[in-house]
């Protein structure tokens, strides 16, 4: 287990940024309308069980996880709200999840099927959500199968439908493709509230629907990067009031100044063409800084834009601060967030990468710490 207090780099997590964030969405959502705050995969890599709280606290009603073992993380932390997993749930692992009051996604006929057989007529029910597959084409029942599925669960000894939903594929994109998803959703609906087995939740919208298409609210939303404060697209509207959570910050280990003509790092990737001052960063690959052509192109140091040269090592990449006067051993620099007045945004990165800003956040190493900044809420 990393020791925060030794380590040189370290994730702060705003939780009064992140409260702010819940709130937002609350109001976004509505009186009418509960929130499931997404909190996989460490929630974003901010750390599952403190957001959860603080979500909750906030106006979150329920939470959203991958998979049991996440789930399980937030129940031994003793958060008791209810959870939904959004992956698969092994049929033998259908009494744990039973046991720990979670609910658990059906998205296949053999799924639900195996989970009747491995809870056997207990009176104690699963909790289950139906998912629809309305064009995303991962996971989900077709239209005609999740209502099928509803009326066959009815009555079924050991699963309780309470809830039905889907997935947009470019909520944030294709507004033509998100029209027809949503028709197709509702017309399952539909099906199932003629038929006497519409579940008591529905739920469409992520954050991107949540920001532009109020239409897929019904009665749960599932906002995930929201929640951190991040938008899914750079042009994302409604985004005034929220404010990023996740800050990276590192240390100075050594400063040189170099002739012209030196040839730095693992294979002489870069060669100074004049006298320079670069400082080395104790951060690498092991930390989430990818070594591959696409990487970081700067951290901050001193409010300036101190530019990467040479390769990322595993636990070490180099800037130019040339131009940055007074850099020293122990100086503050940032590969995420602000500092003073400038700012390096997880959509920046994204672009640098080519990737998206999740996965910025979701690849920033265990290993590194994770420093609460502030608990008032």
């Amino acid at each position: 287990m990393t020791r925060p207090h030794l380590f040189p780099s370290r994730v702060e997590i705003d939780l009064d940024a992140l409260g702010n964030n819940a709130r937002c969405i609350k109001r976004l959502a509505g009186d009418s309308v509960a929130v499931m705050a997404v909190v996989k995969a460490d929630a974003y890599g901010h750390g599952a069980p403190q957001v959860a709280r603080v979500a909750l606290a906030n106006g979150a009603d329920m939470l959203a996880v991958a998979n049991l073992a996440e789930a399980s993380q937030l129940r031994e932390a003793g958060i008791r709200a209810p959870v939904l997993t959004l992956s698969l749930v092994p049929p033998e692992q259908s009494q744990l999840a039973r046991a720990l009051d979670l609910r658990v996604t059906v998205f296949d006929r053999d799924l639900a099927e195996q989970y009747l057989s491995a809870l056997g007529d207990n009176r104690e029910k699963l909790r289950v959500h139906l998912k629809v597959d309305t064009g995303m084409h991962r996971l989900g029942l077709s239209p005609d199968e999740a209502v099928a599925m509803a009326r066959r669960l009815r009555a079924a000894p050991s699963l309780q439908v309470e809830g039905v939903y889907t997935h947009f594929a470019a909520a944030d994109e294709d507004a033509d493709y998100t029209k027809k998803q949503l028709a197709t959703f509702n017309h399952a609906l539909d099906e199932m509230r003629a038929a006497g087995c519409l579940p008591r939740y529905i739920h469409a919208a992520n954050s991107p629907a949540l920001l532009s298409w109020p239409g897929s609210y019904f009665n749960l939303v599932r906002p995930g990067v929201l929640l951190y404060g991040l938008r899914p697209l750079h042009d994302s509207p409604n985004m005034d009031g929220f404010q990023p959570v996740m800050r990276w910050t590192t240390r100075v280990a050594q400063v040189k100044t170099l002739p012209p003509g030196s040839r730095v790092g693992y294979g002489h990737a870069y060669t100074t063409r004049r006298e320079e001052t670069l400082a080395v960063l104790p951060v690498g690959y092991a930390d989430g800084l990818r070594r591959t052509p696409r990487t970081w192109r700067c951290a901050l140091l001193h409010g300036e834009r101190a530019p990467l040269v040479g390769r990322v090592s595993m636990e070490k990449i180099i800037v130019d601060v040339s131009h940055i006067p007074g850099v020293q051993i122990g100086d503050e620099a940032i590969l995420l967030g602000a500092q003073g007045d400038s700012e390096i945004s997880a959509d920046e990165i994204a672009d640098w990468l080519g990737s998206n800003n999740y996965e910025v956040l979701t690849t920033i190493a265990p290993r590194v710490p994770r420093t609460i900044l502030s608990l008032t809420r």
